[in-house]
């Protein structure tokens, strides 16, 4: 035998004697050496792949509320599907005492929470299908429904088809648990944490340059473009169909056949990819032992808890700026890009270098800083905060919840990887996903209420105290 794969993905010289396109073994099984993909080179182009994606995302977020002007002065009366969404938000206003100067960030909300719920829907089934034939098929699938989206968008002169398009944008949305996934089938345990890290920077410069690229190409527009911000869904729709290129020519299959996992869907198996109950137990997932499904089922409760707080007290920040602060969407926009570079920073730096260990532990200590971070915001919330000003513990918060985030969802993906199969690789990622796809869905909504409800600092000091719960759980969970 010519060649043997280590554990470490490097091919060792064995015999002289067979030529190196002869089959090499690995784990015990036999493949052809063309077909053994460069792993570095693999996660590199996920890499790119995200970062395109994530670029034609945010494009829109800085638009939303121009956007929601637009559709209220075209459908804002009447039985259009935009009136009654208005009256809905109206009736949360006056449920919880919100100022009629948020309406549109709550519609906003609204629309952002069911692009959340429809990603909890299809992420699960589709990683479990990636599973069964491959994560290529299934991650062009998605971005075609990405790419038609922004079309749909670019077009979009009625709020009806601007819905259309975020629906169909938020089914296609498992492309990001696909990217998961292919990293942690291009890599093993010493570098899984370093593939998960980039994913996170990916996530860092795209929504640090995409809301920049979407206001700057909405400064523009003009009357033949369209109000609804048609050029920046061109760019994002050109952004989108050059990913398709970039995954059809140059991606390869990462999941070699032998590896995946007979296809066994059935209604009571599409119902535990739903349910939350059965996703909490990954009992949609096949292939676990015993003692991995243990570690899965603990700790996608952990992930989801900490995402059900954390995402609700991180969109009521906005709130709390401009409502506390009186920032500018500006000085919002500086602010967001300050915790994205500190953010970057980690990611493309310390978060790359981890261990399986490293991460654990990077793991463990992010949700340690993110109550403490909450707290500071909670204590600049305060009318007479102690021993420092309202805007320094706020900025201390901030600081201390970019620090958190840059490791903590990575790193937690980076644990629930390491405790699957190949052949279940796709739906225990997809199933994570899909839980943080729900906490996203809720937690923003319940913050919300809470807030106007009763005020920001019982908010953001409930919030903390809750989320010691998730970081304490994460510490006694055994791998």
């Amino acid at each position: 035998m010519d060649h043997i794969i280590n554990d470490e993905g490097v091919i060792n010289r064995r015999n002289n004697n067979i030529n190196k396109s002869d089959v090499i073994k690995e784990e015990g099984k036999y493949y052809n050496e063309k077909t053994e993909p460069k792993k570095a080179k693999v996660i590199a182009l996920i890499f790119v792949s995200l970062l395109l994606d994530l670029l034609a995302f945010t494009m829109i977020l800085p638009l939303l509320p121009s956007l929601l002007d637009y559709y209220n002065k075209e459908e804002g009366q009447g039985n259009s599907l935009y009136a009654t969404l208005v009256y809905a938000v109206q009736g949360f206003q006056k449920l919880t005492g919100a100022p009629d100067r948020f309406s549109s960030v709550l519609f906003g909300g609204a629309l952002g929470s069911m692009y959340s719920f429809l990603q909890f829907l299809t992420s699960p089934i589709v990683g479990s299908l990636s599973d069964a034939y491959g994560r290529k098929p299934l991650l062009l699938v998605c971005l075609i429904g990405i790419a038609i989206s922004h079309a749909l968008w670019s077009c979009a002169s009625t709020f009806s088809i601007f819905v259309l398009a975020r629906f169909i944008g938020g089914l296609s949305k498992a492309n990001v648990s696909l990217s998961m996934a292919i990293v942690t089938d291009a890599s093993d345990e010493k570098t899984r944490a370093r593939g998960m890290a980039l994913i996170g920077l990916a996530f860092s410069i795209g929504f640090i340059v995409g809301p920049m690229a979407g206001a700057w190409f909405a400064k523009t527009n003009d009357v033949y473009f369209g109000m609804w911000g048609q050029r920046p869904a061109l760019y994002a729709l050109f952004l989108s169909l050059a990913n398709i290129v970039l995954v059809i020519f140059f991606i390869p299959e990462t999941l070699s056949k032998d590896k995946r996992a007979p296809l066994s869907m059935s209604l009571s198996k599409a119902v535990e990819f739903v349910s939350p109950l059965h996703l909490l137990k990954f009992t949609a997932v096949e292939n676990l032992s015993l003692h991995q499904n243990k570690v899965l089922s603990k700790l996608g409760l952990i992930y989801f808890i900490y995402l059900f707080i954390y995402s609700g007290l991180e969109f009521t920040i906005t709130f709390l700026t401009h409502h506390t602060f009186s920032y500018t969407a500006m000085q919002q926009g500086k602010m967001f890009l300050v915790i994205g570079l500190i953010m970057a920073v980690l990611q493309g730096g310390a978060a790359r270098r981890l261990s399986p260990k490293g991460a654990e532990r990077a793991a463990r200590w992010a949700l340690i800083l993110t109550p403490l971070s909450f707290l500071c915001v909670a204590l600049a919330a305060c009318n007479k905060p102690p021993l420092l000003s309202a805007i320094a513990w706020l900025w201390a918060g901030l600081v201390l919840f970019a620090l958190s985030t840059a490791f903590a969802v990575s790193c937690m993906t980076s644990m629930g990887a390491a405790q699957a199969p190949a052949a279940a690789r796709g739906a225990v990622l997809g199933a994570l996903r899909s839980l943080g796809a729900l906490a996203r869905a809720a937690g923003p909504l319940l913050a919300s209420a809470a807030y106007w409800y009763s005020g920001a600092a019982t908010t953001y000091s409930f919030g903390s105290i809750i989320l010691i719960v998730p970081a304490v759980m994460l510490f006694r969970l055994k791998t």
